[in-house]
């Protein structure tokens, strides 16, 4: 057996990587990104120890990755490792049979060397030696059936990196440039898009892991975190603001400026009679992406001194007296029992 069978012989390549031979894919990944950053030779100032582990860990990484390639590995350790054995007849232990049933979970029937052409016969089965194992491992490109093997080496893209920004409000509105850690310690930046809403992904390529026979690199996947603001809320290209007003304001209405994303103010009209939560929208006051604005939403807080002058205190109570027929709560209580 030569060539990359052989080569697979030689190699165990779950060792290679830290995990068990049932490792999941996600294992098998989390793995590789851990040892890829731990021997990349921008990390080990050109020590070529760590660059060859590199070359093993990425090399095992390309096998273990693809769940064809594993399986074809899988069964050639097993073969290489005193497994089944071909041989001619199908009498016995050790026969066709036994290759068979690892493949076919141990289906029936039975394969027989035919003198004539070296293929198998029998069973349900036609068709010769190299066809079986073109069929079972990519090969059949003549000669000696493994041929397949070498064309399996193909480029792939490296594995992507995942990182997060945390912006303050204004620069997720305004757009910002971050600086982001790539896979071999140096630093990238990025253009962060102005009007980014919290939890948004953006993706920098080419700057991931580095890629395998030639393939490309994988790409940065940037998660950007909104600081939280005193003043403003976002959500999408809405925002929502708390304006504190008096009793009398909403009592008896009143017209307050507020403050908007822009640094400038707009005048908003309170009705008379208003209370703490109720909200008023402003049209096209929001932030705006890719020329569509949004709406500002202002949410009324009525504001209670917490010291009353003497007259101020009379006032209240007259005010009190006048109203007392008014209960704020009896819908509240009629809800209770419901």
């Amino acid at each position: 057996m030569a060539g990359a069978s052989q080569d697979w012989l030689d190699k165990d390549f779950y060792q290679e990587l830290g995990v068990k031979k049932d490792a999941t894919q996600e294992d098998i990944k989390k793995a590789y990104r851990k040892l890829s950053r731990r021997y990349h030779p921008d990390r080990n100032g050109g020590s070529k120890d760590a660059e060859e582990k590199f070359k093993r860990v990425g090399e095992a990484y390309q096998v273990l990755s693809n769940p064809e390639d594993r399986k074809q590995y899988d069964a050639i350790r097993a073969l290489g490792a005193g497994g089944p054995r071909f041989r001619a007849g199908g009498q016995g232990s050790g026969g066709f049979e036994d290759i068979f049933s690892m493949f076919s979970g141990g289906r029936g029937g039975t394969y027989h060397a035919s003198s004539s052409t070296g293929g198998a016969r029998g069973g349900s089965f036609g068709g010769n030696f190299e066809d079986v194992l073109g069929g079972l491992f990519g090969g059949g490109q003549g000669g000696g059936g493994f041929s397949g093997f070498g064309s399996q080496r193909r480029p792939q893209k490296g594995a992507d990196m995942t990182a997060t920004v945390s912006l303050p409000l204004r620069q997720a509105v305004d757009g910002a440039t971050v600086k982001i850690q790539t896979a071999s310690g140096k630093s990238v930046t990025a253009k962060v898009p102005a009007g980014v809403g919290d939890g948004q992904k953006i993706r920098i390529a080419g700057k991931g892991h580095p890629g395998l026979n030639g393939g490309p690199a994988g790409d940065i996947i940037v998660t950007v975190h909104v600081e939280p603001h005193p003043v403003f809320e976002m959500q999408g290209k809405d925002v929502y603001v708390n304006v504190p007003i008096s009793f009398p304001e909403a009592a008896l209405g009143a017209t307050v400026e507020v403050p908007t994303l822009a640094g400038k103010t707009v005048r908003v009209k309170i009705p008379a009679g208003s209370s703490t939560d109720k909200i008023l929208r402003v049209r096209g006051k929001g932030l705006t992406v890719k020329g569509s604005a949004g709406d500002m939403y202002v949410r009324l807080k009525v504001v209670v001194p917490t010291r009353l002058s003497d007259d101020a205190r009379k006032t209240v109570e007259l005010f009190a007296k006048a109203t007392d027929d008014a209960d704020p709560r009896a819908d509240f209580i009629r809800m209770a029992k419901v």
